[in-house]
């Protein structure tokens, strides 16, 4: 089992409950920050000790203060570290279920779990825990699918982008403008008529209200 772990979580009655499912683990040392900026310097820290960190378990959403950030989020850290520290394992505990946010986190980052804060939250985090000591990927049964290969699953960034700002109300015209203004491509107006049609057709939406609530259904944003 793991014998170092650091847990970086803001909220002081989660951050007791995940210090007594690692002590009944039989881990040994356990440290908590509750800002992702102190998570990283003491990865740093330890790195450098050559006493390093096993494991991070990190949430993702951190409430903003006073005190300016270089990672204001868990997956800004996550990036870096995976970057920097590819040997580190890291489970995200989190509410978020998006599941384009966990393919994101596990297919592209290299998160090694991702457990839902819910009911069962800390019983999965003890599961994961123990599957990611194994060289194990765990996932939370609710975001499972986030893995699948369904079809209705193979939908990309841009495709993520384009149903967002129809969330967010702009026509195909103003999509376009948006697209082109963030150096987006493709971004012309006929690119983003075909791509938001084969959606559509691939989603059985009937338009693009319905797309728009499929997709949120879905958790794909």
């Amino acid at each position: 089992m793991f014998t170092k772990v650091l847990v970086s979580e803001d909220m002081d009655d989660i951050n007791k409950g995940v210090y007594a499912s690692l002590c009944e683990l039989g881990i040994v040392e356990i440290h908590q920050v509750q800002y992702c900026d102190d998570a990283y310097l003491k990865i740093k820290k330890a790195n450098l000790d050559e006493d390093p960190y096993q494991l991070l378990i990190t949430d993702l959403s951190f409430a903003s203060d006073h005190r300016e950030q270089r990672f204001p989020s868990g997956e800004d850290l996550v990036k870096t570290l995976k970057e920097q520290h590819s040997n580190l394992k890291v489970i995200v505990y989190s509410v978020e279920d998006r599941l384009q946010k966990v393919r994101l986190l596990m297919n592209t980052y290299g998160v090694d779990a991702y457990v839902c804060k819910s009911r069962r939250g800390l019983t999965e985090l003890s599961e994961a825990i123990n599957a990611v000591f194994k060289n194990e990927n765990y996932l939370s049964p609710q975001v499972k699918q986030a893995l699948s290969n369904k079809a209705d699953l193979e939908i990309n960034d841009y495709d993520i982008e384009l149903i967002k700002q129809l969330s967010n109300g702009l026509s195909q015209e103003d999509i376009s403008n948006y697209l082109n203004n963030n150096n987006i491509t493709p971004s012309s107006l006929s690119s983003v008529e075909k791509r938001l049609n084969k959606l559509r057709i691939q989603f059985k939406a009937s338009n693009a209200i319905h797309l728009v609530a499929i997709v949120k259904d879905l958790g794909l944003i």
